[in-house]
């Protein structure tokens, strides 16, 4: 795929795509450009049938992303599409988050697998991102916080991502203590919230593993799977239920069914490793 983003780095091979947030300066927050290109780009991303799997990183070691860079509001008008966040309109009924522009599922209806390789500080905003991901891989020295509340700021959309992902009591520790605490990366593992971690310069080539692999399945069969799971989370579970029926329809390709199935009759068994 070409891509002409200033905010963002692109790298493509064996249908995993590597996306990295490239403004290390400023730990990689996010401006109104990286906001508009992450926007066109999970777009691009879901029109794209070599691209099965995504990574999602940060530029240098010192963070993932830190939010909203909030010095560079002041360069835009409100309310204008160079100022895609706030009210939208004259009454507060309209109104635009940066989870509109960001998140890979809200923004972009990306329902292909995304993993985040969270190197260094992934704090406030970050939750956007991190909260729509499929899995968290983290290096040993991440750690995660939210500062809202200590800037005299409420933290509501990023509270209720982790509430996805996190325990109710971990949640409200993390977001209320705002800056005062950060989770490191072992007990962000020990919750949940990570699935594994490793050394900081093992951190793509874990990430990249684990794409391999799932970028080696019959990618309707992996896409399936995706929505069901992000159903069964969102809906009531009898809800979720009805909705499977529909999947498993759509998602049994009768071609890598028999695929799958001669390769069981062959005897071949795929290589695995213990996690």
């Amino acid at each position: 795929m070409e891509t002409d983003f200033s905010t963002l780095r692109y790298e493509e091979s064996d249908h995993v795509a590597t996306v990295t947030l490239d403004r290390p300066e400023v730990h990689n927050a996010f401006d109104l450009r990286m906001m508009q290109e992450l926007r066109e780009l999970w777009r691009r991303l879901r029109e794209d049938d070599k691209v099965r799997v995504v990574i999602l990183t940060g530029a240098g070691d010192r963070a993932f992303c830190t939010g909203l860079d909030r010095g560079t509001l002041d360069t835009a008008e409100p309310g204008t599409d160079d100022q895609p966040i706030g009210i939208r309109g004259g009454t507060p009924l309209h109104f635009d988050d940066p989870g509109d522009w960001i998140s890979p599922k809200t923004s972009g209806d990306l329902w292909k697998p995304v993993i985040a390789a969270v190197n260094g500080m992934a704090c406030g905003g970050a939750f956007y991102l991190l909260g729509q991901v499929e899995f968290i891989i983290a290096a040993d020295h991440a750690t995660f916080f939210d500062p809202h509340t200590s800037f005299g700021m409420a933290s509501v959309f990023e509270s209720m991502a982790m509430l996805q992902r996190m325990p109710l009591g971990e949640v409200m520790r993390m977001q209320l203590t705002g800056a005062h605490e950060r989770l490191s990366a072992q007990r962000a593992h020990q919750i949940g919230l990570v699935q594994e971690v490793v050394p900081g310069p093992e951190l793509l080539d874990a990430a990249r593993r684990v794409a391999a692999v799932i970028a080696s399945q019959p990618p309707l069969a992996v896409q399936a799977t995706l929505r069901a799971v992000w159903y069964a989370q969102d809906l009531g579970y009898r809800q979720a239920l009805e909705v499977a029926k529909t999947l498993v329809t759509l998602g049994d390709d009768p071609a890598a069914l028999a695929e799958g199935q001669a390769a069981f009759n062959s005897g071949t068994r795929t290589p695995w490793r213990l996690r």
